[in-house]
């Protein structure tokens, strides 16, 4: 169900020859339903440290974990742990844009002119609606980033960065695509400049509107908007991107770090938990009216199933989920639930880089959604 290929993958020849422990089961408290936990422990096998993962449904709720919370270590990974969500941030970021539009405070026709001015080149063109749906062509800040495995990466992993820093870094390189709308590509730029616009509507950081808005009615007390706080918060799984050293490439624990990289594009904590129930939801129409959450299910362009924040896949049998995931370097997850928010799964893994881990991951949602 990724929508976003996964960037550090190019690392896995190198990592090939990192020791990575077995796959270590944590029984769940729940029976085990038609293989879920055998699945589970197939993606730590094919490609992660740790992994961790919630479904529930009309026959109640089933969690399980796998492999180990730390290299080096034979600790289980947490059932309830907490990590890095990645760009499922985008989803809260969204709804909350689509909340001011029913209050009538904002318009998904609105340019990003209107609200910052002189910021975007070409900003008169460019619409909410395409931030949104990643139909802005601005080009994507992230990818003017040290990647791993440079070892330059790590220079930055406490530097704090603010949103017109980043936004800066990606208009100084020509659009992706013109005229805006015409084409998707998708730009973590988009996000950083919604998270602007939303101070600029409501006079509050977007964080404080996330958590206004969605956190505290729907009661998830285990999602964080850290800010330039490095840690996560116990309990948690380590976390590691690959590095190169004089010896070759090792995983090296980035378990904290400055998220102000990803801001308003990135930085949430939760637990599976937490963000089964916000998808839940989402779509079962608690945050938005029908007509909205419509728009939010509407593609940008026809070719992709993606809309204002909210991706989709159809299943192997037949039924269609709607959710999102996410890459915070260290931390991967998807959250997704079928459209009347009653059947929901949440998968959060520790990648360790050797292979990319979509398929065996998008065979556990399957289950998880067709038994």
């Amino acid at each position: 169900m990724k929508h976003v290929h996964r960037a550090l993958v190019t690392a896995a020849t190198a990592l090939a020859v990192i020791a990575v422990p077995a796959a270590v089961s944590a029984a769940p408290q729940e029976t085990d339903r038609a293989g879920l936990q055998e699945q589970l422990d197939h993606v730590v096998a094919t490609g992660a440290v740790g992994a961790l993962a919630e479904v529930r449904d009309e026959h109640g709720v089933w969690r399980g974990t796998s492999g180990v919370a730390e290299l080096g270590t034979s600790r289980p990974v947490p059932v309830g742990g907490k990590f890095r969500v990645g760009s499922i941030t985008k989803t809260f970021v969204a709804t909350v844009v689509l909340q001011l539009v029913d209050e009538g405070r904002l318009r998904l026709d609105d340019t990003v002119a209107k609200w910052l001015p002189g910021v975007v080149p070409n900003g008169q063109h460019i619409t909410v609606r395409n931030l949104l749906s990643h139909t802005s062509g601005l080009y994507d800040y992230r990818l003017t980033l040290q990647m791993p495995p440079a070892p330059k990466f790590l220079v930055n992993r406490w530097r704090t960065w603010t949103a017109p820093e980043l936004v800066q870094r990606a208009v100084a390189n020509a659009p992706s695509f013109e005229p805006p709308g015409s084409a998707y590509k998708y730009s973590n730029t988009g996000y950083i400049l919604l998270g602007q616009i939303i101070e600029q509507v409501t006079g509050r950081p977007y964080g404080e509107e996330i958590k206004a808005r969605i956190i505290q009615p729907l009661h998830l007390r285990d999602i964080s908007l850290p800010g330039t706080s490095p840690r996560i918060g116990e309990p948690h799984p380590h976390g590691y991107v690959p590095i190169e050293q004089a010896d070759g490439t090792h995983l090296v624990d980035y378990t904290e770090m400055n998220p102000s990289v990803m801001g308003a594009s990135g930085e949430i904590i939760s637990t599976t938990k937490d963000l089964n129930h916000f998808i839940a939801a989402l779509l079962n129409g608690r945050l938005l009216p029908g007509h909205l959450l419509d728009e939010m299910k509407t593609p940008g362009v026809e070719s992709k199933k993606y809309g204002l924040g909210l991706a989709w896949q159809d299943t192997s049998c037949g039924v269609r989920v709607y959710g999102n995931d996410g890459d915070a370097l260290a931390y991967q997850s998807w959250s997704f639930a079928t459209e009347d928010g009653r059947r929901q799964a949440t998968v959060a893994l520790t990648p360790d880089f050797q292979v990319d881990t979509d398929d065996v991951v998008d065979a556990l949602l399957d289950k998880g959604f067709c038994g």
